[in-house]
């Protein structure tokens, strides 16, 4: 397996595969969070939210009356709407608007035992092979879409990815091979997959959650093919939400994390994905870190601007029209 090393402060850190250097631009998202007793409460891609009483529902907006204006909110910045409640209790939140690429769900959970969620959100987490190694990774919706890390398939033309799928009672390997590359960051170390075989069903996705309501000390557990031990749980806890690493700001757990888990989810004990592991310090034990899923929903939020495509700035590979050959004229004699 094909590893790589980057040394910083007297720390080795390792990933399945290269771990490049990481340069880009943070993007500030400013949402207004406006609160008001007994409202409903609209939840917004970029992970903010308005809360104020739905006057309408329009099949392209939503009126909200926030006690001192109204603001029409356009319905695909929506990713679920909370109904207020007198009670406050049985509040639920209503399904995606359509054409939703990936799940959220805002209504508190309560954890539940990693056993059993294993055994509901285990079909959504796969291995990603290619021929110079294997990593992990997690459908986000059912039509095949998948999310690594962009390491994982640097440079690499030809990938499988194996799927786990519950049938009569137990788990059958299948493998699909043609897979395609939709979009990548390698700045932030994410790719998007998508699975185009013909005979393809659809895939059980993950719930993605928020880092930013872990707080340190809370649980939470991973699920990936350490060293190809394909299908391996690892439980442990949030050791910092703010650890820094060449620039920028990892989860880190104390979850073991192994060449081969990168890509991988790792999941909070309501079994929503709140981060994408991708690698650990090498000389020490329960050092594993991982993206925040507020960059992979981020990620998924502009997927246009990352598509994978050699017309794409972002895309790390140029190709160069090969040198033509021209015949050289002699000097004219003087």
């Amino acid at each position: 397996m094909n590893t790589r090393r980057l040394v910083k402060s007297n720390e080795v850190v390792y990933c399945s595969k290269m771990l490049f250097k990481k340069q880009f631009t943070m993007v500030l998202l400013l949402v207004c969070v406006v609160r008001l007793a007994a409202a409903d409460t609209l939840q917004l891609k970029d992970g903010g939210a308005v809360s104020g009483k739905i006057l309408a529902e329009k099949s392209d907006a939503l009126v909200v009356d926030l006690g001192y204006t109204v603001l029409l909110v356009p319905r695909n910045a929506v990713t679920s709407v909370i109904k207020s409640s007198t009670t406050g209790a049985g509040v639920r939140a209503t399904p995606a608007p359509t054409g939703q690429f990936y799940a959220t769900d805002s209504r508190p959970a309560a954890p539940r035992d990693v056993s059993s969620l294993v055994k509901q959100i285990g079909e959504a987490v796969v291995q990603v092979r290619t021929p110079e190694g294997l990593g992990s990774g997690f459908f986000v919706n059912e039509d095949g879409y998948l999310i690594t890390n962009f390491h994982v398939i640097e440079g690499e033309t030809e990938i499988s990815v194996e799927v786990y799928q519950q049938k009569n009672g137990q788990l059958d390997r299948e493998t699909y091979k043609q897979v395609k590359i939709t979009a990548i960051n390698k700045f932030q170390d994410l790719a998007l997959l998508h699975i185009e075989d013909k005979n393809a069903p659809k895939f059980k996705p993950v719930t993605l959650g928020s880092s930013d309501a872990l707080n340190v000390g809370d649980g939470v557990f991973a699920i990936g093919s350490p060293l190809g031990l394909e299908r391996t749980v690892t439980q442990g806890i949030l050791s910092t939400k703010t650890r820094q690493l060449e620039g920028e700001l990892y989860l880190q757990t104390s979850a073991q994390i192994n060449p081969g888990n990168s890509g991988g989810p790792l999941f909070n004990l309501a079994g929503e994905v709140v981060g994408v592991t991708n690698m650990k310090i090498t000389f020490g034990e329960g050092l594993g870190f991982a993206i925040p899923v507020e960059l992979v929903k981020s990620f998924l939020d502009h997927r246009d601007a990352f598509a994978y495509s050699t017309d794409n700035p972002n895309n790390p590979f140029r190709y160069l029209e090969p040198p033509s050959r021209t015949k050289v004229k002699a000097p004219a004699a003087k």
